[in-house]
């Protein structure tokens, strides 16, 4: 999955306190790398959000997909690489993704 990057000046946002435990502090610190532990927060906050609301839409290509394997679909899913919608019931691909997601993917995506 992609992080969304927001460009709101951090003069722009409100401040809030939270507690962490060190470890999960220490280890977002280590998984931030140069952009900081707050601003990934931000974005897993972001992403959580997105998904519950429904407006979460990741981007992805055809590259970020390692492989894939056969699969129907038991709802309604989209297909992360087009947008298009797999009907339930019908055959469709689970991609692996670089990241080591499985993601939805239509046959036709990753047709020739």
């Amino acid at each position: 999955m992609r992080t969304i990057t927001r460009r709101t000046s951090t003069t722009d946002m409100e401040v809030t306190s939270i507690r962490l435990e060190r470890d999960l502090k220490d280890k977002l610190k280590e998984l931030s790398g140069n952009t900081g532990y707050q601003a990934l927060i931000r974005d897993i906050l972001w992403n959580y959000v997105q998904q519950k609301s429904g407006d979460y839409r990741p981007q992805f290509s055809r590259s970020d997909i390692r492989a894939s394997i056969d699969a129907i679909a038991r709802k309604d899913e989209c297909c992360v690489l087009t947008g298009n919608i797999i009907p339930e019931n019908e055959p469709m691909l689970l991609g692996w993704t670089i990241n080591g997601d499985l993601v939805p993917l239509s046959l036709e995506s990753m047709a020739g």
